[in-house]
Formats: structure tokens, C-alpha cells, sequence
């Protein structure tokens, strides 16, 4: 492996995920796309296919986050996202000012599990909050 090129998580709404990434996460749209045709197909083994995918990034770093919102093959989550779960993504972000960050989400409405904690090595504080779809979202402040 070379490098970690992006992480894709399904959305329900393009929107209210742009809201919770880009507005209130501060990550920068690199790439914003309706992806359909033979190509798609092919690679995610189904027909007719019709994504947004929108490709996002953060101030330092080149790890991508991708949205992906199907136009076509609409589906329900089926549980909740919740940490344990086989497959569950969560992204981790590092932040500046961690306090700030969970402040301003939960003014917002973000849901957390937690407010921010001390690592048992006393090198980070952290917390996880949830995406519009309850995708768990990690913060991370080093200490």
C-alpha cells in the first residue's frame, strides 16, 4: 500500500450531510460529481447506477472523505451505526481546539457520546459525535 486515499461513507441527504462536513466540520470540497455509466457499473457490480459523490478535505492532509449519495438503488440504514457494529466507518478528524469543536456541534444539535476525555496516556482528548446519518465521527486534540 502507498497511501490511504479516501474514505467513503453513504448518505441519505446530500444536504444535511454538507451541513454537518463542509459547514460545520470545516472540510473543503474538492470534487463534487454525478457519477453514472458503464464505468460505475462495472465497478460496484450493479446497474445503472447514479451517485453524488462528494469529494472533501481538510486543511492539512490529502486523505479524502467521500459522500456518496445514490440517486438510484435508494436504501434504509438498518441498525444503528453504533461503534462494535462489523463495517461501521468512522472517520477520525484531529482538531485544534477540541472544546471549541464540541461546543459549536452541540449548539448545532450534534449528538455525542460523551464530552470530550483525556486519554488513559494523557496525549489526546477525544470524543465521538454522530453525522446526520449517525455515522460516528471521531475528534481528536493532541495534547
Amino acid at each position: 500500500m502507498k497511501a490511504i486515499r479516501h474514505f467513503g461513507i453513504v448518505v441519505s441527504d446530500i444536504e444535511k450531510s454538507l451541513k454537518f462536513y463542509r459547514d460545520l466540520l470545516g472540510l473543503k470540497i474538492k470534487v463534487d460529481a454525478i457519477e453514472e455509466g458503464p464505468f460505475i457499473d462495472a465497478i460496484s457490480g450493479l446497474k445503472n447506477i447514479k451517485v453524488r459523490t462528494v469529494k472533501m478535505v481538510a486543511d492539512e492532509g490529502d486523505t479524502l472523505i467521500e459522500l456518496l449519495c445514490y440517486e438510484s438503488h435508494k436504501r434504509e440504514r438498518r441498525e444503528n451505526n453504533e461503534l462494535p457494529n462489523i463495517g461501521a466507518p468512522h472517520p477520525a478528524f484531529t482538531v485544534n481546539d477540541i472544546d471549541y469543536e464540541y461546543n459549536k456541534l452541540k449548539e448545532n444539535g450534534v449528538k455525542f457520546n460523551c464530552s470530550p476525555q483525556i486519554s488513559p496516556d494523557g496525549k489526546a482528548k477525544v470524543t465521538f459525535c454522530y453525522d446526520p446519518d449517525g455515522v460516528p465521527v471521531e475528534l481528536v486534540q493532541g495534547l
